[in-house]
Parts: structure tokens; sequence; C-alpha cells
């Protein structure tokens, strides 16, 4: 069992940069790839960015490439997404997930555990 907890959510400007964590309980963080996505209110969940076990490989959704970097920190079961020049689209409740295999997937029926999700408010 993997709890994840995400933080680092909050208000931002148009322009701006957050980074979220995403913090797993458990000592196998490092055989998990891991996914973030994201949810507006009334939307289904879309896929934001997913990095594979080791960090090797990543994939980005096209409206966050080049904006967002998601990476990892296996020492210490965190997972990251730097999310710069935001902008009032990227407003959302973002949540991360891990899966029970190395490598990288992009949809979320392919995730075995979700954190609580973190609001990120993007202000014009």
């Amino acid at each position: 069992q993997v709890q994840l907890v995400e933080s680092g959510g909050g208000l931002v400007q148009a322009g701006g940069s957050l980074r979220l964590s995403c913090t797993a309980s458990g000592r196998t963080f490092s055989r998990y790839a891991m996914g973030w996505f994201r949810q507006a209110p009334g939307k289904e969940r879309e896929f934001v960015a997913t990095i594979s076990s080791r960090g090797i490989y990543t994939y980005y959704t096209a409206s966050v490439k080049g904006r967002f970097t998601i990476s990892r920190d296996n020492a210490k079961n965190t997972a990251y997404l730097q999310m710069n020049s935001l902008t009032p689209e990227d407003t959302d409740v973002y949540y991360c997930a891990a899966r029970s295999d190395s490598s990288i997937a992009t949809t979320e029926r392919y995730y075995d555990y979700w954190g609580q999700g973190t609001q990120v408010t993007v202000s014009s």
C-alpha cells in the first residue's frame, strides 16, 4: 500500500511559478512510475506529466510541455512538478498518482494509488 500526499499548491499570478511535491509512504517508491493529473470542476481528470521509476523517461501533455517539469528524488520518496509560466488555464486541482510498474503511463486507469489533490489557482 502506498499513500501519497501532495503539497505546494496555492494562488499565483499569471506568469508565475509553483512547485508541487508528492511524498509517498513506504520503502518501495523507487519501483513506481509517477504521474501528475489535474481536474477542473465539472470536467474529467486529465493527464499532465509522468516519470518512470528511475526518472529516466518523462512525458508531458502538449499544453504544458516546455513550461512544466516532472522530477523525482527516490531517496526522499518524493516526486515534483515544477510549473513555470502559469496561465489561468492551469487553474485546477492537481493530483499525483503512482503505478505499480516502472514505465510511464498517460492514462489514469493504469495508476493504482492517488493523492488527495492540491488546488492551484492562477489569477490573471
